[in-house]
Protein backbone atom coordinates (compact mmCIF):
# COMPACT_ATOMS: atom_id res chain seq x y z
CA UNK A 1 0.00 0.00 0.00
CA UNK A 2 1.24 3.53 -0.67
CA UNK A 3 0.18 5.96 2.17
CA UNK A 4 -0.09 9.67 2.86
CA UNK A 5 -0.06 11.07 6.19
CA UNK A 6 -1.29 15.06 6.16
CA UNK A 7 0.29 17.24 9.09
CA UNK A 8 3.27 18.40 10.11
CA UNK A 9 3.98 17.83 14.33
CA UNK A 10 4.92 15.23 16.83
CA UNK A 11 1.50 13.22 15.99
CA UNK A 12 2.09 13.33 12.25
CA UNK A 13 5.99 12.25 12.96
CA UNK A 14 4.45 9.16 15.44
CA UNK A 15 1.83 8.11 12.89
CA UNK A 16 4.87 8.00 10.57
CA UNK A 17 6.56 5.78 12.38
CA UNK A 18 4.24 3.42 13.21
CA UNK A 19 2.75 3.25 9.92
CA UNK A 20 6.52 2.60 8.49
CA UNK A 21 6.63 -0.76 10.75
CA UNK A 22 3.50 -2.18 9.07
CA UNK A 23 4.78 -4.95 6.35
CA UNK A 24 2.16 -3.89 3.93
CA UNK A 25 3.79 -0.26 3.19
CA UNK A 26 5.65 0.22 0.04
CA UNK A 27 5.48 4.35 -0.33
CA UNK A 28 5.19 6.53 2.87
CA UNK A 29 3.98 9.93 2.30
CA UNK A 30 4.15 12.71 4.55
CA UNK A 31 2.65 16.42 3.94
CA UNK A 32 4.40 18.77 4.77
CA UNK A 33 6.37 16.92 7.32
CA UNK A 34 8.71 17.99 9.20
CA UNK A 35 12.62 16.79 10.11
CA UNK A 36 11.44 13.31 11.83
CA UNK A 37 9.40 12.02 8.79
CA UNK A 38 11.40 13.09 6.15
CA UNK A 39 13.46 9.87 7.66
CA UNK A 40 10.47 7.86 7.74
CA UNK A 41 9.11 8.61 4.23
CA UNK A 42 9.39 11.56 1.67
CA UNK A 43 8.58 14.84 2.38
CA UNK A 44 6.34 16.96 0.06
CA UNK A 45 5.52 20.73 0.40
CA UNK A 46 2.10 20.71 0.19
CA UNK A 47 0.16 22.52 3.00
CA UNK A 48 -2.36 21.28 5.40
CA UNK A 49 -4.97 23.44 4.08
CA UNK A 50 -4.30 23.14 0.45
CA UNK A 51 -7.12 20.80 0.04
CA UNK A 52 -6.97 20.60 -4.01
CA UNK A 53 -3.17 20.25 -3.78
CA UNK A 54 -3.39 17.40 -1.32
CA UNK A 55 -5.92 15.24 -3.23
CA UNK A 56 -3.68 16.65 -6.51
CA UNK A 57 -0.74 14.56 -4.77
CA UNK A 58 -2.68 11.54 -3.34
CA UNK A 59 -3.64 10.78 -6.98
CA UNK A 60 -0.05 11.61 -8.22
CA UNK A 61 1.71 9.39 -5.93
CA UNK A 62 -1.28 6.46 -6.69
CA UNK A 63 -2.03 6.58 -2.68
CA UNK A 64 -4.23 4.33 -1.39
CA UNK A 65 -4.85 5.53 1.63
CA UNK A 66 -4.83 8.92 3.62
CA UNK A 67 -3.88 9.45 7.33
CA UNK A 68 -5.39 13.31 8.32
CA UNK A 69 -3.43 14.26 11.22
CA UNK A 70 -4.74 17.79 12.15
CA UNK A 71 -7.87 19.07 12.40
CA UNK A 72 -7.84 21.94 9.66
CA UNK A 73 -8.40 19.30 6.82
CA UNK A 74 -10.97 17.71 8.02
CA UNK A 75 -13.02 20.47 8.65
CA UNK A 76 -12.28 21.87 5.22
CA UNK A 77 -13.78 18.70 3.65
CA UNK A 78 -10.34 16.79 2.56
CA UNK A 79 -12.34 13.50 3.54
CA UNK A 80 -15.29 14.55 1.07
CA UNK A 81 -12.81 15.54 -1.32
CA UNK A 82 -10.70 12.56 -1.43
CA UNK A 83 -13.41 10.32 -1.70
CA UNK A 84 -15.12 11.84 -5.07
CA UNK A 85 -11.63 10.33 -6.28
CA UNK A 86 -12.54 6.68 -4.80
CA UNK A 87 -9.06 7.53 -2.23
CA UNK A 88 -9.84 5.90 1.14
CA UNK A 89 -9.11 8.00 3.71
CA UNK A 90 -9.08 7.94 8.06
CA UNK A 91 -10.88 11.43 8.70
CA UNK A 92 -14.69 12.54 9.33
CA UNK A 93 -16.42 14.08 6.60
CA UNK A 94 -16.47 18.08 7.06
CA UNK A 95 -20.59 17.50 8.41
CA UNK A 96 -19.34 15.66 11.15
CA UNK A 97 -15.77 17.14 11.38
CA UNK A 98 -17.81 20.06 13.01
CA UNK A 99 -18.03 18.44 16.23
CA UNK A 100 -14.39 19.83 16.84
CA UNK A 101 -15.07 22.87 14.40
CA UNK A 102 -17.25 24.26 15.67
CA UNK A 103 -18.10 24.54 19.70
CA UNK A 104 -21.39 25.80 19.03
CA UNK A 105 -22.30 22.48 16.88
CA UNK A 106 -20.27 19.89 19.36
CA UNK A 107 -22.66 21.38 22.30
CA UNK A 108 -25.89 20.98 20.28
CA UNK A 109 -25.31 17.27 19.35
CA UNK A 110 -24.20 16.13 22.28
CA UNK A 111 -27.79 17.87 23.78
CA UNK A 112 -29.51 16.07 20.87
CA UNK A 113 -27.82 12.39 21.89
CA UNK A 114 -27.60 12.97 25.81
CA UNK A 115 -24.41 13.06 26.04
CA UNK A 116 -23.02 14.30 29.16
CA UNK A 117 -21.53 17.62 29.38
CA UNK A 118 -21.92 21.40 30.73
CA UNK A 119 -24.15 23.58 30.63
CA UNK A 120 -23.52 26.71 28.51
CA UNK A 121 -24.96 29.36 26.12
CA UNK A 122 -23.84 30.78 22.71
CA UNK A 123 -23.00 34.38 22.08
CA UNK A 124 -21.90 36.43 18.98
CA UNK A 125 -22.94 39.67 20.41
CA UNK A 126 -20.29 40.83 23.23
CA UNK A 127 -22.76 43.42 25.21
CA UNK A 128 -25.30 40.52 25.33
CA UNK A 129 -22.08 37.95 26.78
CA UNK A 130 -20.89 40.57 29.23
CA UNK A 131 -24.24 40.85 30.57
CA UNK A 132 -25.04 37.08 31.07
CA UNK A 133 -21.71 36.60 32.74
CA UNK A 134 -22.47 39.19 34.90
CA UNK A 135 -24.67 37.15 36.81
CA UNK A 136 -22.76 33.73 37.04
CA UNK A 137 -20.98 32.10 39.48
CA UNK A 138 -17.34 32.46 38.85
CA UNK A 139 -15.31 30.48 37.65
CA UNK A 140 -16.74 30.42 34.40
CA UNK A 141 -15.27 28.62 30.49
CA UNK A 142 -15.12 30.78 27.82
CA UNK A 143 -14.65 29.23 24.34
CA UNK A 144 -14.16 30.34 20.78
CA UNK A 145 -16.75 28.56 18.68
CA UNK A 146 -13.89 28.12 15.78
CA UNK A 147 -11.10 26.55 15.64
CA UNK A 148 -7.75 28.39 17.58
CA UNK A 149 -5.11 25.96 17.84
CA UNK A 150 -5.99 24.44 20.92
CA UNK A 151 -5.64 28.16 22.41
CA UNK A 152 -9.28 29.15 22.58
CA UNK A 153 -10.26 28.16 26.28
CA UNK A 154 -10.05 30.83 28.87
CA UNK A 155 -11.26 29.79 32.30
CA UNK A 156 -12.41 33.07 34.39
CA UNK A 157 -11.64 33.45 37.49
CA UNK A 158 -14.16 36.55 38.21
CA UNK A 159 -15.57 39.32 36.03
CA UNK A 160 -12.58 41.09 34.82
CA UNK A 161 -11.29 38.38 33.61
CA UNK A 162 -14.73 37.30 31.12
CA UNK A 163 -14.54 40.61 29.89
CA UNK A 164 -11.36 40.92 28.83
CA UNK A 165 -11.48 37.06 27.41
CA UNK A 166 -15.13 38.02 25.49
CA UNK A 167 -13.35 41.62 24.46
CA UNK A 168 -10.83 39.57 22.95
CA UNK A 169 -12.59 36.63 20.86
CA UNK A 170 -15.71 39.30 20.11
CA UNK A 171 -13.90 42.46 19.66
CA UNK A 172 -10.21 42.51 18.79
CA UNK A 173 -10.76 38.85 16.98
CA UNK A 174 -7.38 37.77 18.37
CA UNK A 175 -8.60 34.22 17.25
CA UNK A 176 -10.01 35.62 13.70
CA UNK A 177 -12.79 33.89 12.35
CA UNK A 178 -13.19 31.03 15.27
CA UNK A 179 -13.98 33.65 18.04
CA UNK A 180 -16.92 35.20 15.90
CA UNK A 181 -19.04 33.25 18.41
CA UNK A 182 -17.89 31.98 21.89
CA UNK A 183 -19.71 29.20 24.27
CA UNK A 184 -19.86 30.34 27.62
CA UNK A 185 -20.53 26.98 29.98
CA UNK A 186 -19.92 26.36 33.77
CA UNK A 187 -16.60 25.53 34.90
CA UNK A 188 -16.62 22.06 35.90
CA UNK A 189 -14.53 20.79 38.52
CA UNK A 190 -12.39 17.69 38.96
CA UNK A 191 -9.68 15.61 37.10
CA UNK A 192 -9.33 15.11 33.27
CA UNK A 193 -8.38 12.54 30.66
CA UNK A 194 -8.41 12.08 27.02
CA UNK A 195 -10.12 8.82 25.92
CA UNK A 196 -9.89 8.13 21.99
CA UNK A 197 -11.54 5.61 19.77
CA UNK A 198 -10.82 4.63 16.35
CA UNK A 199 -13.86 4.70 14.70
CA UNK A 200 -15.68 3.10 11.82
CA UNK A 201 -19.17 4.31 11.70
CA UNK A 202 -20.58 2.29 13.48
CA UNK A 203 -18.61 -0.28 16.00
CA UNK A 204 -15.00 1.36 17.61
CA UNK A 205 -11.90 0.42 19.06
CA UNK A 206 -10.79 2.07 22.26
CA UNK A 207 -7.44 3.32 23.25
CA UNK A 208 -5.54 3.56 26.31
CA UNK A 209 -6.87 6.44 28.47
CA UNK A 210 -4.61 9.55 28.36
CA UNK A 211 -3.86 12.68 29.98
CA UNK A 212 -2.75 16.00 28.08
CA UNK A 213 -1.01 19.29 30.49
CA UNK A 214 -1.77 22.14 28.19
CA UNK A 215 -0.77 24.61 30.20
CA UNK A 216 2.94 25.89 29.93
CA UNK A 217 3.89 26.30 33.90
CA UNK A 218 4.21 23.44 35.77
CA UNK A 219 1.23 22.58 38.28
CA UNK A 220 -0.69 23.95 35.42
CA UNK A 221 0.20 27.39 35.78
CA UNK A 222 0.29 30.31 32.53
CA UNK A 223 -1.83 30.18 29.29
CA UNK A 224 -2.72 27.22 27.48
CA UNK A 225 -0.56 25.58 24.69
CA UNK A 226 -1.08 22.69 22.00
CA UNK A 227 0.13 20.82 24.94
CA UNK A 228 3.22 20.13 27.02
CA UNK A 229 3.27 16.53 27.42
CA UNK A 230 0.91 13.35 28.08
CA UNK A 231 1.63 10.21 29.73
CA UNK A 232 -0.69 6.60 29.43
CA UNK A 233 -2.36 5.00 30.77
CA UNK A 234 -4.29 7.51 32.83
CA UNK A 235 -5.22 6.41 36.39
CA UNK A 236 -8.51 8.47 37.03
CA UNK A 237 -10.30 6.17 34.11
CA UNK A 238 -9.03 2.75 34.66
CA UNK A 239 -9.47 -0.15 31.99
CA UNK A 240 -12.29 -1.41 33.84
CA UNK A 241 -14.64 1.51 33.02
CA UNK A 242 -13.33 1.78 29.47
CA UNK A 243 -16.57 0.47 28.13
CA UNK A 244 -19.14 2.15 30.33
CA UNK A 245 -17.80 5.60 29.43
CA UNK A 246 -17.41 4.62 26.15
CA UNK A 247 -20.70 3.96 26.24
CA UNK A 248 -21.97 7.30 27.42
CA UNK A 249 -19.45 9.35 25.65
CA UNK A 250 -18.47 7.68 22.46
CA UNK A 251 -21.57 5.29 21.08
CA UNK A 252 -24.05 7.64 21.69
CA UNK A 253 -22.39 10.27 19.24
CA UNK A 254 -21.68 7.69 16.63
CA UNK A 255 -25.12 6.29 16.49
CA UNK A 256 -26.55 9.94 16.60
CA UNK A 257 -24.36 10.51 13.41
CA UNK A 258 -25.39 7.38 11.60
CA UNK A 259 -29.07 8.41 12.18
CA UNK A 260 -28.10 11.60 10.41
CA UNK A 261 -26.29 9.86 7.41
CA UNK A 262 -22.93 10.87 8.20
CA UNK A 263 -20.88 8.61 9.24
CA UNK A 264 -17.72 8.88 11.56
CA UNK A 265 -14.65 7.32 10.45
CA UNK A 266 -11.61 8.29 12.38
CA UNK A 267 -10.41 9.04 15.61
CA UNK A 268 -13.11 10.84 18.10
CA UNK A 269 -11.17 12.09 20.97
CA UNK A 270 -13.79 12.20 24.22
CA UNK A 271 -11.77 15.42 26.55
CA UNK A 272 -13.02 13.92 29.36
CA UNK A 273 -13.61 15.81 33.16
CA UNK A 274 -14.17 13.28 36.05
CA UNK A 275 -16.81 14.95 38.25
CA UNK A 276 -18.67 14.22 41.62
CA UNK A 277 -21.46 13.30 39.07
CA UNK A 278 -19.40 11.24 36.80
CA UNK A 279 -17.45 11.48 33.52
CA UNK A 280 -18.49 14.97 31.34
CA UNK A 281 -17.27 15.76 27.87
CA UNK A 282 -15.64 19.34 27.87
CA UNK A 283 -14.70 18.63 24.42
CA UNK A 284 -14.89 16.26 21.17
CA UNK A 285 -11.46 16.43 18.65
CA UNK A 286 -11.85 14.33 15.16
CA UNK A 287 -8.28 13.34 15.15
CA UNK A 288 -5.61 11.78 17.88
CA UNK A 289 -4.05 14.31 20.06
CA UNK A 290 -0.81 15.71 19.99
CA UNK A 291 0.88 14.87 22.52
CA UNK A 292 -1.41 11.77 23.29
CA UNK A 293 -1.13 10.05 20.17
CA UNK A 294 2.92 9.58 20.96
CA UNK A 295 3.07 7.70 24.04
CA UNK A 296 -0.70 6.01 23.22
CA UNK A 297 1.21 4.75 20.00
CA UNK A 298 4.33 3.57 21.62
CA UNK A 299 1.78 1.17 23.91
CA UNK A 300 0.69 -0.46 20.50
CA UNK A 301 1.74 -3.49 19.46
CA UNK A 302 -1.02 -3.80 16.54
CA UNK A 303 -0.38 -2.95 12.85
CA UNK A 304 -1.44 0.40 12.88
CA UNK A 305 -2.37 0.36 9.05
CA UNK A 306 -4.18 -3.10 9.36
CA UNK A 307 -6.73 -1.34 12.41
CA UNK A 308 -7.05 1.96 10.34
CA UNK A 309 -7.94 -0.08 6.76
CA UNK A 310 -10.33 -2.57 9.09
CA UNK A 311 -12.16 0.59 10.30
CA UNK A 312 -12.07 2.47 6.79
CA UNK A 313 -14.10 -0.51 5.56
CA UNK A 314 -16.57 -0.64 8.11
CA UNK A 315 -15.00 -4.05 10.10
CA UNK A 316 -13.27 -2.84 13.13
CA UNK A 317 -15.62 -4.83 15.33
CA UNK A 318 -13.57 -7.89 13.40
CA UNK A 319 -10.02 -6.33 15.32
CA UNK A 320 -8.76 -6.45 18.90
CA UNK A 321 -6.09 -4.16 19.57
CA UNK A 322 -2.98 -5.19 21.33
CA UNK A 323 -1.71 -2.75 23.87
CA UNK A 324 1.25 -3.07 25.91
CA UNK A 325 0.63 -3.53 29.64
CA UNK A 326 3.76 -0.52 29.66
CA UNK A 327 3.10 2.90 30.48
CA UNK A 328 4.46 5.83 27.98
CA UNK A 329 5.37 9.41 28.58
CA UNK A 330 6.08 12.23 26.69
CA UNK A 331 7.56 15.10 27.58
CA UNK A 332 7.77 18.32 24.51
CA UNK A 333 10.66 20.42 24.77
CA UNK A 334 9.53 23.90 23.16
CA UNK A 335 10.85 26.72 22.19
CA UNK A 336 11.77 29.77 24.71
CA UNK A 337 9.16 31.88 24.61
CA UNK A 338 6.46 29.35 22.86
CA UNK A 339 3.44 29.98 23.08
CA UNK A 340 4.02 33.51 22.40
CA UNK A 341 6.69 34.35 20.28
CA UNK A 342 9.79 32.77 19.79
CA UNK A 343 13.42 32.15 17.27
CA UNK A 344 13.70 29.90 15.02
CA UNK A 345 17.02 27.80 13.48
CA UNK A 346 18.65 26.68 16.58
CA UNK A 347 20.95 23.73 16.11
CA UNK A 348 19.26 20.19 18.06
CA UNK A 349 21.48 17.94 19.56
CA UNK A 350 21.88 14.70 21.18
CA UNK A 351 18.97 13.18 19.57
CA UNK A 352 20.98 9.80 19.06
CA UNK A 353 22.29 9.58 22.77
CA UNK A 354 18.78 10.05 24.11
CA UNK A 355 17.50 7.12 21.90
CA UNK A 356 20.43 4.86 22.94
CA UNK A 357 17.82 3.55 25.42
CA UNK A 358 15.51 1.14 23.30
CA UNK A 359 12.50 2.04 25.15
CA UNK A 360 12.81 5.67 24.10
CA UNK A 361 11.88 7.27 20.94
CA UNK A 362 12.29 11.02 20.08
CA UNK A 363 9.40 12.55 18.08
CA UNK A 364 9.89 15.60 15.87
CA UNK A 365 7.78 18.68 15.67
CA UNK A 366 8.69 21.97 14.61
CA UNK A 367 12.04 20.49 13.51
CA UNK A 368 13.94 21.01 10.09
CA UNK A 369 17.30 19.91 7.92
CA UNK A 370 18.93 23.51 7.23
CA UNK A 371 23.00 22.89 5.48
CA UNK A 372 22.53 19.15 6.97
CA UNK A 373 22.28 20.53 10.10
CA UNK A 374 18.59 19.77 12.36
CA UNK A 375 17.59 23.06 13.58
CA UNK A 376 14.35 24.15 15.13
CA UNK A 377 11.49 25.72 13.66
CA UNK A 378 8.12 25.57 15.76
CA UNK A 379 7.23 26.56 18.84
CA UNK A 380 6.97 22.60 20.05
CA UNK A 381 10.15 21.16 19.00
CA UNK A 382 10.38 17.46 20.04
CA UNK A 383 8.31 14.98 22.05
CA UNK A 384 10.33 12.92 23.85
CA UNK A 385 8.32 9.57 24.80
CA UNK A 386 9.47 6.70 26.71
CA UNK A 387 7.95 3.52 27.99
CA UNK A 388 8.56 2.08 31.56
CA UNK A 389 7.45 -0.42 33.65
CA UNK A 390 5.05 1.50 35.04
CA UNK A 391 4.72 4.95 35.38
CA UNK A 392 6.93 5.61 37.64
CA UNK A 393 9.79 4.21 35.40
CA UNK A 394 8.57 5.53 32.05
CA UNK A 395 8.85 9.40 33.63
CA UNK A 396 12.51 8.56 35.11
CA UNK A 397 13.00 7.27 31.87
CA UNK A 398 11.81 9.65 29.68
CA UNK A 399 13.47 12.55 31.91
CA UNK A 400 16.59 10.79 31.25
CA UNK A 401 16.81 10.92 27.80
CA UNK A 402 15.88 14.77 28.12
CA UNK A 403 18.73 15.65 29.85
CA UNK A 404 20.56 14.46 26.72
CA UNK A 405 19.16 16.73 24.25
CA UNK A 406 20.07 20.80 24.23
CA UNK A 407 18.97 23.96 21.82
CA UNK A 408 19.19 27.12 23.08
CA UNK A 409 16.21 28.38 24.65
CA UNK A 410 14.88 24.85 25.49
CA UNK A 411 12.16 24.99 27.67
CA UNK A 412 10.16 21.75 29.47
CA UNK A 413 7.99 21.16 32.38
CA UNK A 414 9.64 19.19 34.94
CA UNK A 415 5.77 17.20 36.09
CA UNK A 416 4.68 15.65 33.16
CA UNK A 417 2.96 12.74 34.48
CA UNK A 418 3.04 13.36 38.44
CA UNK A 419 -0.74 13.75 38.60
CA UNK A 420 -0.68 9.76 37.60
CA UNK A 421 1.29 9.25 40.78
Amino acid sequence: MRVLIVGSGGREHALAWKIRQSPRVEGLFIAPGNGGTAREGENVAVEVDDIPGLVKLARTKKVDLVIVGPELPLVLGLTDALEKEGIFCFGPGAYPAQLEGSKAFAKSLMSQAEVPTAGYRVFEDFDQAVKYVQGRDFPVVIKADGLAAGKGVVVADDFEQAREALDDMLVKQVFGKGGERVVIEEALRGEEASFLALCDGRDFLLLPSSQDHKRIGENDTGPNTGGMGAYSPAPVLPAARYQETADLVIRPMLQHLEQMDQLFKGVLYAGLIFTADGPRVLEYNVRFGDPECQPLLMRMDSDLLDVIMACVHGRAAERNLQIKDEASVCVVLAAGGYPARYAKGHEITGIEEAETDPLVKVFHAGTAYKDGRLVTSGGRVLGVTALGADLSDAIERCYRAVDKISFEGMYYRRDIGQKGL
